[in-house]
């Protein structure tokens, strides 16, 4: 379904386009107690959830919606992953540090830092493909160049201008 998201050919872009290291899109946050275990502790899965939350931050902060599918395509995860290093408690609040990583033809790689004041808590990554629905299946489409140009933009800005957004 996926398998030529990082295809690409001759008429297309590089495949991959590096991406400056900025100190990278802010969000943050304050635990929830919803979020928690027994033992006061973040479960271990909200932190899929903390990196899904930052990059639809990101996203609105650049004037772009997600969920938009008709103008942005549909982006289907297709790799997450987080390293743990320091839990995060019912209440604490955190920052999450969004960086797109990688971006192919046809994907984007977020990397992301979550921090407690100046704590390590961990890193992560989520890889997205643009895609577009054909005949009931998705198929895997180059990434939009207005969308490229968007997320880098907001990404270079660091925080969102409206802390409302959070």
């Amino acid at each position: 379904m996926y398998d030529d998201y990082l295809v690409d050919d001759a008429h297309s872009r590089p495949a991959t386009h590096p991406i400056g290291m900025t100190g990278g899109f802010r969000y943050s946050r304050r635990v929830q107690f919803s979020e928690t275990d027994l033992a006061g502790i973040a479960h271990f899965s909200a932190y899929f959830r903390f990196m899904e939350e930052a990059e639809h931050a990101l996203w609105r902060a650049a004037g772009l919606s997600i969920g938009a599918a008709e103008k942005t395509g549909g982006w289907p995860r297709v790799a997450a992953a987080f390293d743990y290093k320091s839990p995060l408690r019912f209440e604490d609040e955190f920052v999450v540090t969004v960086r797109i990583a990688e971006m192919t033809r046809r994907s984007i790689r977020y990397g992301f830092t979550v921090t407690r004041a100046d704590a390590l808590v961990g890193t992560g990554s989520m890889t997205a493909v643009c895609t577009r629905k054909e005949n009931g299946e998705l198929k895997a489409i180059d990434l939009p160049g207005e969308v490229v140009d968007r997320l880098r933009a907001a990404v270079e800005a660091g925080e969102p201008p409206d802390r409302s957004q959070r």
